[in-house]
């Protein structure tokens, strides 16, 4: 994955909710981004998903500039797939109709192609046997496994998932957790937002910590959690990592 952020500013009226962001990565497999509530974190990966207009400033994937237009974002949501901690399942579709129905409307697949492909990711997550339950027939980790293969079946060039595991009690936790680890040992690029300090040290390539609507700090995971430069930085991972 390469991605580049330059001067990247987002205002919600008055309020400055990313402060002139800049970064440049490039062969990076998986970037968390971690930090306080309120920090940034979900509305950058908003604007990089194509879902949010920053007010200002540039941003690039995999050396293409994302054009915040209709229609320009129309095409790069198609190569995106992105993962919400709510899940965002349709209540009324069963898993496999969740998977095939934006396959066929948004990706163009006949709906034999999208059929396939669907039942070939619930296989891969385990989840075939649960093609025709709705959601709601589902547990939390189930539901959150169907929004990640959602995800995975349009062959996207990056994967973005928002804290997508902070409805979870702790055992789904550890299986969403553990699907996210094989994705990226499979060689997907991630980014990911989360909560989870020790997955995001065992997992991400770079993290990157904001607060206040700036990168305080951005690095390995072992300089950042282990020899941090700065005092946000040291503050932030004093206060989470206590217990």
């Amino acid at each position: 994955m390469k991605l580049s952020l330059r001067d990247v500013v987002k205002k919600f009226g008055t309020h400055t909710v990313l402060d002139n962001i800049s970064l440049e990565l490039d062969g990076v497999h998986c970037l968390a981004l971690i930090g306080p509530s309120g920090g940034g974190k979900s509305t950058l990966l908003r604007i990089i998903a194509g879902l949010e207009y920053p007010t200002s400033g540039q941003v690039a994937l995999n050396d293409r500039t994302i054009e915040y237009n209709d229609q320009a974002l129309l095409r790069h949501r198609r190569s995106i797939g992105t993962v919400f901690q709510a899940f965002n399942l349709f209540p009324h579709l069963t898993a496999l109709r969740n998977i095939t129905l934006p396959l066929e409307k948004v990706h163009g697949r006949t709906p034999a192609e999208a059929r396939e492909l669907a039942e070939g990711t619930l296989r891969r997550f385990r989840l075939l046997d649960h093609a025709h339950k709705k959601p709601a027939e589902l547990s939390g980790g189930q539901r959150q496994r169907v929004a990640i293969a959602r995800a995975i079946a349009i062959k996207p060039q990056v994967v973005l998932l928002d804290e997508p595991t902070s409805a979870l009690d702790p055992e789904m936790t550890a299986e969403v957790l553990e699907l996210i680890e094989e994705l990226k040992k499979e060689g997907r690029d991630l980014l990911l937002v989360t909560h989870e300090m020790g997955f995001a040290r065992r997992l991400a390539d770079r993290v990157a910590l904001l607060a206040e609507g700036r990168i305080a700090e951005i690095g390995p995971p072992e300089q950042v959690f282990d020899h941090a430069q700065s005092d946000i930085t040291r503050e932030f991972l004093r206060r989470v990592l206590r217990y």
